[in-house]
């Protein structure tokens, strides 16, 4: 009898990891990774760096005015309270994460007062990131008046599909400026939710106006659209940006223009993203700056930022330390730490609490900030949206965040990663490591 349960124990367990190993093979686990290589790069100063990086990236090139920086976390949920707070007409939101507390109630009030006072409000939230927000404060919305589409449900008739999220932080008022970065609606970023947080979240967020905001309005519309909403081409009426900033020259007109990458549709064969950063990384000539909270590269990213250090690059990574909110992703990130400090690459943990700003600073021209990690999840699933600009204020302002972030970070040695625990670093680490196409 007991032979017979275990037999059958045996089966049902095999029929699982079977079904696992089918699931991971339909999704392109196995599927041989593409060396990424480029020649004749063209150098971040040189003016045809943005055309060349829009043209292999699936990038808009526009035109936009960084108006303000925040790099504080308090500041982060004020300045959205604040831009919500002058809307008249039209508010469009999207992100991926919210969780009950004070700000998602902040950002409910807010938004119910000005749909009160008549302002058109579209959200799209993601289904899974937002599972924590309980239905009342949805219909509470409802009620007050804003309009709310979950991206991307969990639909039966093709579940592999729940793998793609919306990874996206936009605020966009009235079509005339609109606010890009980082940080989800949650009380996590206040530093007083997790026990090892000793200070509020690292991250960043911008203020812009321009010609930009009509190419933000429409990556906006189109997930709209996707979640059975209707794209009123008509609803917002976008303003005459030429009397933002006068062009002096062709050193003002480099400094105007912004990328927006907006990762749509990423696939393994071809992730904007992905495309993007490895571009950007492989034109460096001086600085290589990335932060990025889950940082996973895989062997071709390492093999990149070798290389750049052996070239003279000044190459640093800034990211989480064990106070991470996804500790199995932070032990699976360290294993891949060995050959970039043995090729003399510069890692830097954040000690006071957890770092979630995306950054990349190339050269101290060229700066990147938006919701992209380095990581295989917003690579190949997430729908993401990063903004790249030479405006002094942003490279300014990305470059003291990145300093404030060594100041207050420990810088990893070989000896450290050669001392790492067994079952934390080297077992469960390579375990979750396995599975880092999904994370």
């Amino acid at each position: 009898m007991i032979q017979s349960i275990l037999w059958w124990l045996f089966i049902a367990c095999l029929i699982v990891v079977l079904i696992i190993f089918i699931g991971f093979y339909l999704r392109g686990a196995f599927r041989d990774r593409i060396t990424y290589r480029i020649k004749h790069a063209p150098q971040p100063n040189e003016p045809q760096f943005p055309f060349t990086l829009a043209s292999i990236t699936n990038s808009f090139i526009t035109k936009g005015v960084i108006t303000d920086f925040w790099n504080e976390a308090p500041a982060i949920q004020q300045a959205r309270l604040d831009a919500i707070s002058k809307a008249q007409s039209s508010i469009d939101f999207e992100t991926f994460f919210m969780t009950p507390g004070k700000r998602a109630d902040d950002f409910a009030a807010a938004l119910a007062e000005r749909a009160s006072a008549g302002v058109e409000i579209r959200l799209v939230v993601d289904h899974y990131g937002t599972k924590d927000i309980s239905d009342l404060y949805w219909r509470r919305l409802r009620g007050a008046g804003v309009k709310v589409s979950f991206f991307n449900p969990f639909n039966w008739r093709a579940p592999l599909d729940y793998a793609g999220r919306t990874h996206r932080k936009l605020l966009l008022i009235d079509g005339k400026f609109g606010l890009v970065g980082g940080a989800g609606i949650s009380d996590l970023w206040d530093g007083t939710q997790k026990d090892d947080d000793t200070q509020p979240w690292l991250d960043v967020e911008m203020r812009i106006e321009g010609e930009i905001i009509s190419i933000l309005e429409g990556v906006f519309s189109q997930h709209w659209t996707f979640g059975n909403g209707t794209a009123d081409l008509g609803r917002v009426k976008f303003q005459s940006f030429n009397n933002h900033q006068e062009d002096n020259g062709d050193e003002d007109k480099q400094r105007n223009l912004m990328l927006v990458v907006p990762g749509a549709n990423p696939r393994i064969r071809f992730s904007p993203i992905k495309s993007f950063k490895y571009n950007s990384i492989l034109c460096a000539r001086k600085r290589i700056w990335l932060a990025s909270p889950y940082f996973l590269p895989d062997e071709n990213s390492i093999d990149l930022l070798v290389a750049a250090k052996q070239d003279g690059v000044d190459v640093r990574i800034l990211t989480t330390s064990k106070r991470s909110d996804k500790k199995p992703v932070y032990y699976a990130s360290y294993e891949h730490y060995g050959k970039l400090l043995k090729g003399d690459v510069e890692i830097y943990e954040f000690q006071p609490s957890m770092t979630h700003a995306k950054l990349l600073l190339i050269d101290d021209i060229w700066a990147t900030t938006g919701s992209a990690n380095f990581d295989p999840r917003s690579f190949s699933h997430n729908e993401e949206l990063d903004i790249c600009s030479a405006q002094p204020e942003l490279v300014a302002g990305i470059k003291d965040t990145f300093e404030t972030g060594f100041a207050q970070s420990k810088r990893i040695t070989y000896d450290d990663w050669q001392q790492r625990s067994l079952i934390k670093h080297r077992i469960l680490g390579n375990v979750v490591d396995f599975f880092q196409w999904q994370l």
